[in-house]
């Protein structure tokens, strides 16, 4: 793991190599959901090159297999094992967790990574929102199926991809599925996101002490195939949200610094900080961006940055409210 010193000299151009530097992790069991390509794929990388054994788990299993040979090719002793998961369905995902549990009696590390982007309205196999019911809920199930596992650890933790997408709305507890309210890509994958940052605080707070922790992570604008379903239009509407919230020219400065792309190494960083950093031990349930910890707005009026969360994934009552809302709609799961 990593030393305390560490902590105050990455930025948003560190890469996945140099917070790895020196880091060891042999011994340690990752299971990263996504890893067929983009961030997963760079995650699994990373951490297999420090000597993690490291469960790539993807819906595609012929692009995760691709993605593990692309891995072995430059790391040719990298503990690589394919696992096959669909957020999509609750049973698939049942499936899943009960295939990773015969297997395996412990997990040190789950990054939750997988996702989908700003996609035409649709369902999931039990009938959510698409976006909300694979980001969200999926994830949901999955870490709760698992928890045996993470407990056995001793000291585990989960890292939950977020956004700074979060920054456009939280979650409507009211109608979350879009069935009263006129449905817009951008809204509802915010509110995904902010879904995914509560889930990490409320899991923080409720697993802390049995020593496991959690946290969420905005990894910055990456080009990778999340952003398959947007078009032209998608991404004018996104460019319009971001000038509607710029006041000045400062404000402008931080928007093109949130906006701007970061490769798929400085991408994942904070993924693995998160995973590694031992500092970071008694901030679960934090929201961390650029490899810092997140800064709260100083209102909702505010021009955001590359770091800002937004109020509202802060609030503990929505935090519990979400919670009890994906447990109804999961089966529960957790105890």
């Amino acid at each position: 793991m990593l030393k305390e010193e560490a902590l105050s000299k990455w930025n948003k151009e560190t890469t996945t190599n140099e917070i790895l530097e020196g880091v060891d992790l042999s011994g340690v069991k990752v299971l990263v959901t996504g890893a067929s390509g983009g961030l997963g794929e760079e995650t699994s990388r990373a951490l297999a090159a420090a000597g993690a054994s490291v469960i790539m788990a993807a819906r595609d299993n012929t692009k995760n297999s691709e993605a593990k040979e692309r891995i072995l090719s430059s790391h040719s002793e990298a503990k690589l094992e394919l696992h096959e998961l669909n957020l999509a369905s609750l049973q698939d995902v049942r499936s899943s967790a009960e295939e990773f549990l015969s297997k395996n009696e412990s997990l040190d590390l789950l990054v939750n990574n997988a996702g989908i982007m700003c996609t035409p309205f649709g369902h999931t196999t039990d009938g959510f929102e698409q976006q909300f019911g694979v980001n969200h809920l999926g994830h949901y199930l999955f870490t709760g199926l698992l928890m045996p596992s993470l407990e056995k650890s001793g000291s585990s933790r989960v890292v939950c991809l977020s956004s700074g997408a979060h920054l456009i709305c939280g979650v409507n507890l009211d109608d979350p599925m879009f069935e009263r309210r006129d449905y817009d890509g951008w809204d509802s994958y915010g509110q995904s996101k902010s879904a995914n940052a509560l889930f990490a605080r409320e899991f923080d707070r409720r697993y802390a002490e049995k020593g496991v922790h959690a946290f969420s992570v905005h990894p910055g604008m990456i080009f990778t195939e999340l952003g398959r379903h947007m078009t032209e239009e998608d991404m004018a509407r996104l460019m319009e949200r971001r000038k509607a919230q710029i006041s000045t020219d400062e404000d402008a400065n931080s928007s093109d610094n949130m906006m701007s792309p970061k490769t798929v190494e400085a991408g994942a960083a904070t993924t693995v900080w998160a995973c590694v950093d031992d500092t970071l031990e008694s901030q679960g349930g934090h929201y961390l961006a650029d490899c810092q910890l997140g800064v709260p707005l100083a209102s909702e009026d505010s021009s955001p940055g590359s770091c800002s969360m937004a109020g509202h994934i802060l609030d503990d009552m929505a935090a519990e409210k979400l919670w009890e809302l994906s447990e109804e709609l999961t089966g529960g799961v957790f105890k």
